[in-house]
């Protein structure tokens, strides 16, 4: 389960983190007690504690006294934003500089993502208005 090279405390908090954005487990949720992280996952109760106590600082997570911790209201929709602005960071922004190394034009990246079909040379007849050079 956590052979990431990350603290399983993080690995925690990233997992419950995917459960909330995937939807499987839902906002005023319960999730499972630090003492049940221990025993299911083998680890010690204060690593779990940590994972927790970073949700929530983050927002995703909150206590309700002596009754355990809950899915925070809105928690959902500020991962979905957080994950996006990551998304477009870490993800897309290196993308479209590699495409533009390797001469890629974007109208060629946009066809790919609707799938539709593109030439050898990055060209869509459906969408290309240039006309072919002999």
């Amino acid at each position: 389960m956590f052979d990431d090279s990350a603290p399983i405390y993080l690995q925690i908090a990233r997992m419950i983190r995917a459960q909330v954005l995937a939807g499987e487990t839902a906002e005023e949720e319960q999730v499972m007690s630090t003492t049940e992280f221990a025993t299911t996952f083998r680890i010690n109760p204060a690593t779990a504690a940590k994972a927790f106590a970073l949700l929530v600082d983050e927002g995703v997570l909150y206590k309700r006294r002596g009754l355990g911790m809950f899915v925070a209201p809105g928690a959902r929709d500020r991962l979905l934003e957080a994950h996006r602005e990551s998304f477009f960071a870490d993800v897309l922004a290196p993308a479209l500089e590699q495409a533009d190394v390797l001469g890629i034009p974007r109208a060629a990246l946009v066809d790919h993502v609707l799938g539709r079909p593109a030439g050898a040379d990055g060209s869509n007849p459906t969408t290309d208005t240039t006309e072919a050079t002999p």
